[in-house]
């Protein structure tokens, strides 16, 4: 009986301590800030997009991925780690300000309803309205649920248009001041002249539900001169810059030519 008690306890004390492995790696997980430029059409510089890069200090030059980092992580740590990046932008306030550029954070809805409860990040949204939230595709919630619990308007931009859940179902559920179109249809519809029309038609039709499409992923000169032909209002990816540490923000073209 107790051999039998043993065995079986055995597979779920094994599962537990895998768990704890797995929890604590992800909690030794180490972070830092890179940026990525958004250039209007006529050139012009719009805004920088802040990324995360996520590292384990047994593997510090390979990079783990910050989504799944995210997904391992409690909402009370993904809001500290929105204070520690909306703290990095306030350092470079004279710069946002003085040059009218603005600086997207990526977020997921469970963390941006969370906000309402946490006084340290509404101080520093309240500081820094130059500051946009991107919300991520993978974690969309419905508009009545954000407009009801956020205590304050945040202003919203959709992640990855035409990715996973972002689709037409997430424009009529929220309101966003941009939504930044994926690579991945942006690239789909090139592959044929059927798909370039259809990517002049629906550019047409997403800016209908926001201020104006930012298509991402843009990596070559041709690329870049059929977004400017297109009703799109700015563009990002390789072309522009490929991610740069965030000392070196001050050394940023202004214009892209």
């Amino acid at each position: 009986m107790v051999l039998n008690s043993l065995s079986h306890r055995l597979p779920s004390a094994i599962v537990e301590q895998g768990l704890l492995r797995e929890r604590g790696y992800w909690q030794q997980c180490q972070r830092s800030y890179h940026f990525q430029p958004i250039y209007r059409v006529n050139g012009s510089l719009m805004a920088i997009e802040l990324l995360t890069a996520v590292f384990h200090p047994s593997a510090p030059g390979q990079n783990v991925s910050p989504e799944l980092y995210f997904a391992k992580i409690e909402i009370s740590q993904r809001l500290n780690i929105i204070a520690e990046q909306l703290e990095l932008l306030v350092r470079w306030e004279r710069k946002f300000i003085g040059e009218k550029l603005v600086a997207s954070i990526n977020i997921d809805g469970s963390t941006l309803l969370a906000i309402r409860h946490n006084n340290r990040v509404r101080q520093l949204i309240a500081r820094c309205p130059w500051v946009r939230f991107e919300l991520v595709e993978h974690h969309l919630v419905p508009q009545e649920l954000i407009v009801t619990q956020m205590s304050e308007p945040v202003p919203l931009w959709l992640d990855d248009f035409g990715s996973g859940m972002a689709n037409f179902s997430a424009l009529t559920e929220m309101k966003y001041d941009y939504i930044k179109l994926a690579r991945e249809l942006f690239i789909m519809l090139r592959a044929s002249e059927e798909g370039r029309n259809l990517f002049d038609v629906l550019l047409v039709l997403i800016n209908r539900y926001c201020k104006g499409v930012i298509v991402e992923g843009v990596e070559t000169h041709e690329e870049w001169e059929q977004v400017r032909r297109s009703s799109a209002c700015a563009a990002q990816g390789y072309l522009f810059s490929r991610p740069v540490p965030f000392d070196q923000l001050d050394i940023l073209p202004k214009h892209f030519i």
